[in-house]
């Protein structure tokens, strides 16, 4: 459990936050202040069904059915049969930390009190969070307008003591009946009042909250792509002088230049630099080697346009309507998800991208052509073995299936709702898109990580730099070198997980 203390207002939750939650279990309270603010505007809706004024959400159908008036008798069944009906999603279930995500993000919207909700809403989210409960969440059915209506659908489920829970680990949690998993940790289900199950289920966090995290994977396979391409370099004997800062002045670009900094850093000191340097014929590397700050630079840009996206959306009041506390209820469509969309597909380019160079910089690795000496495929007995010559073919297939998952999401719409939902952003597509994506990647580097690292043990006794010699003792801790031929599914595995956890990021300073 995490010391982190996490309290939520509705306005200052961080990406850190989000991850602090979702991994590494941070507790999470509501400020009083929204306490405060949700009384206000809770007082709104009250007001709204004690005049049986005829407002949409509250004492009318939804979407299509907004023109249907509900009597005050059938209040409580609206509100109920809504979350039962959008309740409606297929697929895989989410992991964990990305519904623990959702579930903290959809407090802190309510907590912003523009929902009209009571307090005991985000209380309960916040009470479940900290007993480690979390629903079953499909990850298709989400157009992402009007919200992410059916995976948020399926959370509210277990608010109200229906559907399944889960508590603890993937893989390990214990999974039972919402009612009886809520009464083991002393909760009580939410009997949901005028407007609740729509505040429940109208919003952008289900999207959101996977792009929240996977913007942090993104940072930690970026840092890590400068670790392998580095060293790959160093195995091929390749020069540094493309990453000379004047170079990168001149041309401006910001992510461009921290990148070239990154690699003069990661590259300083080594003595296989050294062994080269005079009398080398070649004048300029493979744009693989010598172009990473042209391309991992402006991979760096997207992730920072995304982040700001993402943190702007995390603290974004996304109901429909929205409740003022001077009595205004207004309409409008900040349920849309096209925001974090496009900044969800921009950064699946983004990634895609750097598989691209890492691919190419592993086919150099074993290429016999191309691989400046070292052995064909990288194997100690080429022939009798194979090496890493299969290692290559997987990095292929995954770098290619990035390629067909780059094609955007956000550009593609159908109308849903009997047409009243005729423009829809295809963010929750989106979303899980780029989480495979970046585990492409993961897997792609940790191919060349034990490519180019087989390719320094060639090099020996000459020494790297202090950089790549700590990334080279972290991937030894995990993989050994390759003397004969075995079986490399589990090692690819090994690394893509150490990647993922952030091991090589420290191996960047």
């Amino acid at each position: 459990m995490s010391s982190t203390q996490v309290s939520i207002d509705g306005s200052t939750l961080t990406i850190a936050q989000v991850r602090a939650v979702a991994e590494d279990n941070a507790r999470v309270s509501l400020e009083p202040s929204a306490v405060k603010r949700m009384a206000a505007t809770r007082s709104v809706v009250d007001a709204i069904v004690a005049r049986n004024d005829v407002v949409y959400g509250i004492t009318t159908g939804f979407g299509k059915l907004s023109d249907v008036a509900i009597p005050p008798d059938k209040l409580a069944a609206l509100q109920i049969n809504l979350v039962r009906s959008h309740s409606a999603g297929v697929g895989t279930p989410l992991p964990r930390r990305e519904v623990r995500a959702m579930m903290l993000l959809r407090a802190n919207v309510l907590a912003k009190g523009f929902s009209g909700a009571r307090s005991a809403l985000p209380e309960l989210l916040c009470a479940m969070l900290n007993a480690d409960l979390w629903p079953l969440v499909p990850e298709q059915g989400s157009v992402g307008a009007s919200g992410d209506l059916a995976p948020l659908a399926h959370l509210a489920l277990s608010l109200i003591g229906e559907g399944e829970l889960c508590r603890g680990a993937d893989g390990q949690a214990e999974r039972g009946p919402a009612a009886e998993l809520l009464k083991q940790a002393g909760l009580t289900p939410i009997v949901l009042g005028p407007k609740e199950g729509l505040s429940l289920i109208n919003g952008t966090q289900a999207h959101t909250a996977i792009a929240a995290l996977g913007v942090g994977d993104a940072r930690a396979v970026w840092h890590t792509a400068h670790v392998a391409g580095a060293a790959s370099l160093e195995a091929l004997l390749g020069t540094p002088t493309a990453f000379d800062a004047r170079i990168h002045e001149a041309r401006g670009q910001t992510g461009q230049a921290a990148s070239a900094a990154l690699l003069r850093s990661l590259l300083d000191g080594s003595a296989i630099r050294e062994s080269h340097r005079a009398n080398d014929p070649r004048v300029q590397d493979a744009y693989a080697l010598r172009c990473m700050p042209q391309v991992h630079g402006p991979v760096l840009d997207a992730i920072v346009f995304a982040e700001n996206v993402i943190a702007r959306e995390l603290n974004a009041a996304t109901d429909n309507p929205l409740v003022f506390d001077d009595g205004t209820m207004l309409s409008g469509g900040n349920f849309h998800g096209q925001a974090v969309a496009m900044a969800l597909d921009f950064l699946a380019i983004a990634m895609t991208n750097l598989a691209t160079m890492s691919e190419r910089r592993i086919d150099r690795l074993v290429h016999p052509d191309l691989n400046e000496g070292l052995p064909p495929f990288l194997a100690r007995d080429a022939g009798v073995h194979s090496g890493f010559m299969m290692a290559q073919v997987t990095a292929a297939a995954v770098a290619s299936e990035c390629k067909v998952l780059s094609h955007p999401s956000s550009v593609d719409t159908i109308p849903t709702d009997g047409g009243k939902e005729d423009v829809v952003p295809m963010a929750m597509g989106a979303a899980w898109k780029l989480r495979r994506i970046i585990r492409n990647v993961q897997h792609v580097l940790g191919i060349e990580l034990m490519c180019s690292m087989q390719g320094i043990d060639y090099r020996r006794p000459l020494r790297s730099s202090a950089g790549i010699e700590r990334a080279y003792d972290k991937t030894r801790a995990l993989v050994k070198t390759l003397t004969d031929d075995r079986v490399l599914g589990g090692d690819i595995t090994l690394l893509a997980d150490a990647i993922a956890r952030g091991e090589f990021v420290e191996g960047a300073s």
